[in-house]
Parts: structure tokens; C-alpha cells; sequence
């Protein structure tokens, strides 16, 4: 079975791109998902951050903004957080790997925002990263409900930029050009894949991607588990 990263930074349309990948019959582990069930109601990580964080549980599940107001900006609360929840998503990555395996399936996709940032492409077979011209992107984000300049910038400065992202892909996947274009792209990505066949630029991008990259210093988190 092979393990298909995908990617990119905030506003790059990776979510859409994870939808277009379902469609094409790939099984997709959603990390911002699987956060979401941890921290809901009955969620394996509410105890944890119920003790570490007093007060931003209400009826048995984790207020995300309240969390978000009190790790945001204070770097070892959100390290905190980050020990509670991401062993509890590398679990779930693995079961759901397990059952992919058990099923035969040829390709199964790892859906992580910060899965360059966080190591998390060494376990991946091949990475997408998905992007899109930088004004598409800053006004797709400020689109959403409750964004400002300064999140904004806290987010971007936790993230790799898109262009250290797209030097270190095996495939770089746009997503400005229409929605038409991304699905070709992921057509024609699923298709060498099930046929076992090395994509255009895997072979002069995988090694690149393996480089080290040192994050800027930054107060904010990208889709943390109080943000997701």
C-alpha cells in the first residue's frame, strides 16, 4: 500500500482537494477531523485538557475558542496541548493505516496541514502539496468567519512558506487555476499511483523535500487543535 501525503498551507485549498480525492475512491485520514472528535464530547483528549487547562470544558466537550484564547500567544501552553492531543492522532493515523492495510487498499492519503512542518512526510510514500497564488490565498482566508490581519500573520509565520513547500513536494497540485484543473491533476496522480507508476517530479523532488527546515520564531499555531 502506498501512503499519500497531502498538504499545503492555509487557504491553499487542500480540504478540496481532500474531497476530490474521496470522490476518486481513495480512503482520506482527515487530522483536523480527527482532532475535532478528540476534543468533542466523549473525546479521548477532554479529561487531559480538562485537568491541564481548568475551565474550557462545558457539558463534557472542550470550547475550542476558549482553548484557542488561553494557548494562543503563550508558546508552552500550546506545547501543552500538543502533548495531549498529537499522540492521540498519531493513534488514530495508525488504526486507520491498519485497516487500510487489512482491506488491500493500494493507496491511502494522510490529509496534515503541517505535515512537512511536523515530520510527519517521513511516513509518506509521496507528498502533495497543494497551492495556489498568494492573493487567492490571503483572500480565501480572510473570508472566513472571525479572521484578521494579525491571526493571519501568526498563522502564516508558524507555517513553511508555500514556496520551501512546493520545492520539497513530489507533486505540487494547483488549486487557483479552477476546480476542473485540481481534479485532472488528482486524476492523473491517483492513476500512476494505482498502477504503481512514479508521478512527474517525484524522482527530482523527494530529495529535496527530505532537507532540513527550521520554522520562524511565532506566536501563533495553523490549525492547532484550538484553532481546528
Amino acid at each position: 500500500m502506498k501512503v499519500l501525503g497531502l498538504t499545503g498551507s492555509i487557504g491553499m485549498g487542500k480540504s478540496t482537494a481532500a474531497g476530490m480525492l474521496r470522490r476518486l475512491g481513495l480512503p482520506v485520514h482527515d487530522a483536523d477531523a480527527a482532532v475535532h472528535r478528540l476534543l468533542a464530547k466523549g473525546g479521548a483528549a477532554v479529561p487531559a485538557i480538562d485537568t491541564a487547562f481548568p475551565g474550557v470544558v462545558e457539558d463534557g466537550a472542550v470550547d475550542r475558542a476558549a482553548l484557542g484564547a488561553r494557548v494562543f500567544g503563550d508558546p508552552a501552553a500550546l506545547a501543552r496541548l500538543e502533548a495531549i492531543v498529537h499522540p492521540l492522532v498519531k493513534h488514530e493515523t495508525a488504526r486507520f493505516l491498519a485497516r487500510c492495510r487489512r482491506r488491500r487498499v493500494p493507496v491511502a492519503v494522510l490529509d496534515v496541514p503541517l505535515l512537512l512542518e511536523g515530520g510527519g512526510h517521513r511516513h509518506c510514500d509521496l507528498v502533495a502539496v497543494v497551492s495556489a497564488p498568494a492573493w487567492l490565498q490571503r483572500q480565501r482566508v480572510m473570508a472566513r468567519p472571525g479572521m484578521t490581519e494579525s491571526r493571519l500573520a501568526a498563522i502564516l509565520a508558524k507555517q513553511m512558506p508555500d514556496a520551501e513547500k512546493r520545492r520539497r513536494a513530489d507533486v505540487v497540485i494547483p488549486t487557483g487555476l479552477g476546480r476542473a484543473v485540481t481534479m485532472r491533476r488528482l486524476k492523473r496522480l491517483v492513476r500512476k499511483l494505482r498502477r504503481n507508476e512514479e508521478p512527474e517530479c517525484a524522482r527530482s523532488c523527494s530529495t529535496r523535500r527530505r532537507r532540513a527546515w527550521t520554522p520562524r520564531p511565532a506566536t501563533g499555531s495553523s490549525r492547532s487543535a484550538a484553532s481546528s
